[in-house]
């Protein structure tokens, strides 16, 4: 930093006799250094047509011009956007800034090769000389800077509408109704994301998505939909993309996998992730970690219909509405702990840490409310899927 500081105030010491011996040299020099750049620069050996030629034309002259009127001027360089329209427009031709910082260096030395020969034919001292020699150098650095400036602006600004088009393109594939395909493929190209064969779409709530969306894989998508993330995770089941995605939801959040689908049924992967969610907050799922829509098809199933799970319930232990809210609690554990171990006493009376003598009378009793239900596999079946829907089993 030291060194350019001092290069620039040499610089806008130099008389206005070092302009007045360059100027001249400026039309035939920025042919040669345009000539010197196709040669020694491969990004811009290509012919000079189109917006690619006149960029490179009045970039080179620009430079040229603005150099020297600093040092008519005597005091520091005009700014300009020429430099940082360039580092842009690097940006959008698909190359590299390294090019056009090449670029500049090569039009650097080709400048002092020509500026020097006129400053001494014109009888500059070797000072002067010596000073124009670190102008045009530092003068290099300030439009370096300003087209990194101008590149990143550009990467940045891209990286953003590309965003937004992933983003666009996760509302499309979840809503519900479908969009149509169509319209899902021509956001998909303009987002530069290849719709995949298989995919999965992750449920992330507001408090896991600071520590979930940054370790998702590359290729996730992400947007919000309602109080919920989505993230949709190309690629199809396996170890591998299981485990990438525990350790982006790590031990102590959570978030719900839906299962593997095509992408026209991403929504359809979604709702079960969502749903999923939704059973970890009643509590009838693991409150932290990945949570697999796969390992909980029952208990999805069964709040499908809310309505319908619910007037199970109530039909299938009405008997037991009615009694005081401690026994009802004691004969459904013993009900829920008798079809859990088949009617096996000892086994029931192990869970329940009572004893079997407590299970003879307790099953007796639901015998007294319930009938012949405890016999019949169908009865058995709705009283095990209420408790189900309870929660209780």
């Amino acid at each position: 930093m030291a060194a350019t500081e001092s290069s620039l105030r040499q610089w806008h010491a130099l008389p206005p006799a070092a302009a007045a011996a360059i100027r001249p040299e400026l039309p035939d020099l920025a042919r040669e250094i345009i000539a010197a750049l196709r040669i020694e620069v491969p990004a811009y050996a290509r012919p000079l047509s189109g917006p690619f030629g006149r960029g490179l034309v009045v970039g080179v002259e620009e430079a040229l011009r603005q150099f020297v009127d600093g040092i008519e001027a005597g005091g520091k360089m005009p700014r300009s956007r020429v430099y940082v329209d360039l580092g842009r427009g690097e940006v959008r031709a698909g190359r590299t800034l390294e090019a056009l910082l090449s670029a500049y260096r090569v039009g650097a030395r080709v400048a002092w090769r020509r500026f020097a020969a006129s400053g001494a034919a014109a009888g500059l001292d070797p000072d002067t000389l010596y000073g124009l020699a670190d102008s045009i150098f530092a003068y290099i650095d300030e439009l370096s800077a300003k087209s990194a400036e101008g590149y990143a602006l550009e990467q940045s600004a891209a990286a953003g509408e590309e965003r937004a088009r992933r983003q666009r393109l996760v509302r499309l594939l979840v809503r519900d109704p479908p969009a149509d395909p169509l319209d899902v493929e021509e956001v998909a190209h303009a987002a530069r994301w290849r719709l995949p064969a298989a995919v999965a779409a992750l449920a992330i709530p507001p408090e896991a998505v600071d520590r979930v969306v940054p370790r998702l894989p590359a290729d996730a998508i992400v947007e919000t939909i309602g109080e919920l993330t989505c993230a949709l995770v190309p690629g199809p089941e396996g170890s591998a993309r299981r485990a990438a995605l525990e350790r982006a939801v790590g031990p102590r959040h959570r978030a719900a996998l839906g299962p593997t689908v095509g992408w026209t049924d991403a929504a359809l992967s979604f709702a079960r992730a969502s749903a999923v969610l939704d059973l970890a907050a009643e509590g009838a799922a693991p409150a932290q970690g990945l949570l697999d829509a796969g390992e909980h098809v029952a208990a999805l199933l069964l709040r499908s219909d809310r309505r319908l799970a619910a007037e199970l319930v109530r039909v299938a232990l009405a008997p037991l509405a009615e009694l005081p809210a401690g026994s009802r609690a004691r004969l459904t554990a013993t009900l829920a702990a008798w079809l859990a171990e088949q009617g096996r006493l000892q086994a029931v009376a192990e869970r329940l840490h009572v004893h079997p003598q407590t299970v003879r009378y307790r099953l007796g009793r639901l015998r007294e409310l319930l009938g012949d239900a405890l016999e019949d596999p169908q009865r058995r079946f709705e009283l095990e899927l209420a408790l189900r829907i309870e929660g209780t089993l």
